[in-house]
């Protein structure tokens, strides 16, 4: 596969600086470009009624099915309760190796838990799952290393207290496996 770019679509209302902030650090995480673009979907299709959430396995099929594409890693962005059947919420989640994510921002806000809005704390956080979720798509799995941005994150703290960055495994990982990419 020749990647050409990193592709960042919005679902729903989200304010145009909110991706600005994070583009920067993800091409310098991954050394692609980034871009941004809004999408449709009726999301009415993929909420649960009993669980009052949406659907995370099935949003994420439809955004490698319509959105996709061979030359691009595509992460779908909502402001939605996201579930997958066996937990009770996710962050977001992504085809490991694959063509595409999604990431909610709905649980990444300080307000969401009583606690006073920091737009920093959500801006970081924000940066941080787009990441781990873009990682996942290029192959690299939950890292160990505490401070890794792929060290799996259960709980909003999780992702407070690590970094945006990869750990030097982790990037040494991802280089040798875009380096690998770009030769098939």
């Amino acid at each position: 596969m020749n990647l050409e770019n990193i592709t960042l679509i919005s679902f729903g209302y989200f304010e145009k600086e909110l991706l600005e902030m994070i583009v920067n650090e993800i091409e310098h995480e991954f050394s692609f470009p980034v871009k941004t673009r809004e999408g449709f979907l009726a999301l009415s299709e993929y909420y649960d009624a009993a669980r009052k959430q949406y659907n995370g396995n099935e949003l994420l099929k439809v955004i490698e099915s319509r959105f996709a594409t061979e030359t691009t890693k595509t992460l779908g962005l909502f402001n939605v309760d996201l579930f997958i059947p066996i937990l009770t919420y996710i962050f977001g989640q992504a085809f490991l190796n694959g063509r595409s994510g999604i990431a909610s921002i709905y649980r990444l806000s300080n307000e969401r838990y009583g606690i006073e809005k920091n737009q920093n704390t959500f801006v970081n956080r924000i940066r941080k799952e787009v990441i781990h979720e873009l990682g996942h798509t290029f192959g690299l799995i939950h890292c160990s290393n505490p401070t890794c941005v792929m060290r799996s994150s259960t709980y909003v703290e999780d992702i407070d207290q690590k970094n945006h960055h990869l750990c030097g495994k982790c990037k040494a990982t991802l280089d040798f496996l875009i380096s690998e990419g770009v030769k098939s």
